[in-house]
């Protein structure tokens, strides 16, 4: 993939003062899932399954440093839906250990058909198999006073997200509660700072996911793009940022131009680089440059598949001050033909990146 030269991120005069400013039981389960699922292979056997055939420079080829920090790597359970709903959590858990996963992200705390549990069997599903939960996406809003999102049920929320020992909770939803406008998305701003101070209050941080949206232009200013306002309005101790990278990607191919038609490239990374303490989490999310994919210009594949470059990508975070500890990498893929194939072959591509010149 061609690659744009880095300029700055945040352009806007006001927003820049203002950047500047702010400082998802038990025995019988494993068993039916051995059954359902077959022998998994060991992370070595797949992650030589996940490389053979591909180029040498996707793969790691066993020299250098990792580039994946270890303990790290873990998956958004939205992938896996199919199967939680259908084997439950603890058969899917069983595999991601065998995969060579060390987190999973949540995106609900029921399994379906699998029968219900309680957070606090979950919890120790989750670390029976060698697992942290690492964080969960719930709702921003609801047209209904009574939904399970972070505006209309706040503590609910936060309690059920401390029930299962979370660091950090978050929202997929993005800020468009009251418009496409600088004030409106300045109004979610100071709600998304209500929920991180309630939600630092219980020891826990609260995040944003983007989609490739957020990188569009304000429509009653069409120079300011509206990521930059929610980074300046936002509370940096209050209000963190979980980057889908892959979205990010598409955002940068929508989003080039502002609404008046003057250029406006921009690289995801250099978001991170310019505050990496604000991005504790990341979405691994791959895809292939696809000008017919319309509007997105990118088909969205297994990671590994794709050409977004991770190499480069985690390698550069790593090297912030903040260094190679201080980040988690959940791999992603929103309808992936085979979810349990697409989590081995993701992590195993992952475990198998080396950096360069090491």
């Amino acid at each position: 993939m061609s690659r744009i030269r880095r300029t700055e991120a945040v352009t806007d005069p006001e927003l820049v003062h203002r950047l500047s400013r702010r400082k998802m039981l038990g025995v019988a389960a494993g068993a039916t899932a051995a059954a359902l699922l077959g022998a998994a292979a060991t992370p070595a056997a797949a992650a030589a399954t996940a490389t053979a055939g591909t180029s040498p420079e996707t793969r790691g080829n066993g020299h250098g440093r990792p580039v994946l920090p270890p303990g790290r790597l873990g998956i958004q359970l939205y992938s896996l839906r199919d199967k939680v709903a259908t084997l439950g959590f603890a058969a899917v858990f069983a595999e991601l250990q065998k995969y060579g996963y060390d987190e999973v992200e949540y995106a609900g705390y029921g399994q379906g058909a699998a029968g219900p549990l309680s957070l606090a069997e979950l919890r120790s599903l989750t670390r029976d198999h060698g697992l942290r939960g690492i964080g969960s996406h719930v709702g921003y809003y609801s047209a209904d006073p009574k939904a399970y999102t972070f505006a209309q049920n706040l503590d609910r929320v936060l309690d059920d997200a401390a029930a299962l020992g979370l660091p950090h909770i978050g929202t997929a939803s993005g800020p468009w509660r009251y418009g496409s406008t600088v004030d409106g998305w300045k109004r979610c701003a100071e709600e998304f700072n209500r929920f991180g101070a309630a939600a630092r209050e219980r020891g826990m941080k609260f995040y944003q996911h983007n989609h490739s949206e957020e990188f569009s232009f304000a429509t009653d200013r069409p120079g300011v793009r509206l990521y930059d306002v929610l980074l300046a309005e936002t509370d940096p101790d209050l209000v963190y940022l979980e980057m889908d990278i892959f979205w990010a990607y598409v955002g940068q191919h929508r989003y080039s131009t502002r609404l008046d038609g003057t250029p406006a490239p921009f690289d995801p990374l250099d978001y991170v680089l310019a505050q990496p303490h604000r991005f504790p989490l990341f979405h691994v999310k791959d895809g292939d440059r696809d000008d017919s994919v319309v509007p997105y210009g990118y088909r969205m594949t297994d990671v590994g598949d794709g050409d977004i470059d991770y190499r480069r990508f985690i390698s550069a975070v790593n090297r912030t001050r903040h260094g190679r500890n201080a980040h988690h990498w959940q791999t992603e893929r929103d309808n992936p033909v085979d979810s349990l194939s697409f989590a081995r072959r993701s992590s195993a591509h992952l475990h198998s990146l080396r950096e360069k010149g090491q």
